[in-house]
């Protein structure tokens, strides 16, 4: 696919790069709101057996998280390869060649309690490289009543790599992470208060773009009716390998359940059909 470097441009790059994260307002076409919305349902309605429901039964609301859900759903596929945000990954890692290493479904219906804890991404994944972007897409509208993530600014710069914190107390990933023997974070609420912090609110078809090393959270969904219907899409480039460590999220057996077996070593790039391209540079 030839990319026309035309979506953001040198000032939207060098917040980017100092933030370590920046919103691009009107990249989706109401189109595939309006689909992704009910792919989305869908999906809400047949969980997968390695999806999580982070909100404890008896309460109010649902905060519900899947992984990998392209595999699965037609839409979700074909959104992931989508002219607009395949092209805004290159324009953003001027890469030869861009793979998708996957995507997680976040949704907090009205009325859930439940915080996204202070997090980095990187932690979480089997990857080494510079070339690893997120694009978060909601699919309602999006406030910081309602759950817009919250970013420290330019935290991706402070040379840190912490511990993974679990979203939710039932998912058994805490016993996984501390497999991982990270520099554990300091107290994640004097970060936040002594942070700068940036949030947005966004339109359905606005983006926010953030590096694997922001430290970033989200509060509840407060609102009484609003949804907060989120999808994240984590794209890599040709000098990413397969880091082999222990603590990663891959190594989850409820994970595990909905992806084959991987068969790469440490230092590996990723190939195959569970990472597939999805960009190349013309020649």
């Amino acid at each position: 696919m030839k990319v026309n470097l035309s979506l953001i441009d040198a000032d939207t790059i060098k917040e980017y790069n100092e933030n370590g994260v920046c919103v691009v307002r009107n990249l989706i076409s109401p189109e595939w709101i309006t689909r992704m919305g009910t792919a989305v349902d869908r999906i809400l309605s047949k969980p997968a057996p390695g999806s999580m429901e982070y909100t404890p039964e008896g309460k109010t609301g649902r905060y519900y998280g899947d992984f990998f859900v392209w595999r699965r759903d037609l839409d979700f596929n074909e959104f992931m390869r989508s002219q607009p945000l395949v092209q805004l990954a290159a324009e953003f890692m001027q890469a030869e060649q861009i793979r998708f290493f996957y995507d997680q479904l976040l949704v907090k219906e009205p009325q859930t309690a439940e915080h996204t804890p202070l997090h980095q991404d990187l932690p979480y994944w089997p990857l080494r490289g510079e070339q690893i972007i997120s694009i978060w897409a909601g699919f309602d509208p999006v406030t910081e009543e309602a759950g817009a993530v919250q970013y420290i600014k330019g935290s991706h710069l402070w040379g840190k790599f912490y511990a993974p914190a679990t979203f939710g107390k039932t998912s058994n990933f805490d016993k996984i992470y501390r497999k991982a023997g990270l520099e554990e974070m300091p107290d994640p609420d004097g970060l936040i208060h002594e942070g700068e912090m940036l949030h947005w609110d966004l339109a359905p078809g606005d983006v926010v773009v953030h590096h694997p090393l922001i430290l970033h959270y989200s509060k509840g969904n407060l609102t009484a009716t609003g949804r907060r219907r989120g999808l994240a899409l984590r794209y890599i480039g040709e000098d990413v390998t397969w880091d082999d460590r222990p603590g990663t999220f891959v190594t989850n057996p409820n994970l595990a359940k909905t992806l084959p077996e991987i068969h790469l070593s440490d230092g590996e790039p990723l190939h195959g059909e569970l990472f597939p391209v999805v960009w190349q540079r013309a020649v």
